[in-house]
């Protein structure tokens, strides 16, 4: 996927989720649970990198309108990361060993281990229930991204990966870390609110290094970046 289809998915996935919420104005919120299972790790790839200035603004923002609402998980600063491709559902718990089949994994991630990924003109990205930051990755990430996908496909990982991906594409489309998730069928007015204020403004972007990394989905616990074990 271009930087135009990339650009234009993003505005099509922001439009379906404002057509969600003014269905949904003055609705109840319905409390929901957990996305993912909050006490297992998942194994996935991303990268860690620094936080700028204006985007510190914006998780600071994030987290002062939600401090009271217990409904919301903002991402810690600490915690900050973008995807670069998610392997597994979360399926172990912080004790218990991976699979032998793990060392084939670290095979198949030699080539991609520390290649930079660099991610431009992020913003905001609605859904239903949460705000992404999202944006356009350079060509060589897109095609190494690939290349790993397809590698995972013709492994032993294959049913992992697939499950992970059972509704989505693969490798899924977005490029993006996740601010928020709302455990309810949609966001608040005051958070819709505060997406529909910062829609048009732009975050720069930004860049690191490629980690496999093996991590909790719940941010109470810090994000363990490193290499799988």
């Amino acid at each position: 996927m271009n930087a135009a289809e990339l650009n234009a998915l993003y505005r099509a996935t922001t439009e379906r989720t404002l057509a969600v919420w003014q269905n949904l104005r003055g609705s109840e919120l319905v409390e929901q649970g957990n996305a993912y299972d909050p006490h297992k790790l998942a194994i996935g790839a991303g990268i860690q990198p620094v936080m700028s200035a204006e985007i510190r603004t914006l998780l600071q923002a994030l987290a002062d309108i939600t401090r009271d609402d217990p409904l919301a998980d903002v991402m810690p600063e600490a915690a900050f990361h973008f995807t670069f491709l998610p392997i597994t559902l979360p399926l172990w718990t912080i004790d218990e060993p991976l699979p032998a089949k793990t060392e084939a994994l670290r095979q198949l991630w030699a080539s991609c281990q520390g290649a930079t990924v660099i991610v431009s003109d992020l913003r905001l990205v609605a859904l239903p229930g949460q705000l992404l930051l999202a944006g356009i990755p350079d060509a060589r990430s897109v095609a190494l991204r690939q290349q790993f996908c397809a590698q995972l496909l013709a492994s032993p990982w294959e049913n992992e990966l697939r499950l992970r991906h059972a509704s989505t594409p693969l490798p899924a489309p977005f490029w993006h870390s996740t601010l928020l998730r709302y455990r309810a069928q949609c966001l608040p007015e005051q958070l819709q609110q505060f997406f529909l204020e910062r829609q048009a403004c732009r975050y720069g972007d930004v860049s690191g290094a490629l980690t496999l990394t093996k991590a909790i989905y719940n941010w109470a616990v810090a994000y363990p970046l490193g290499y799988c074990g």
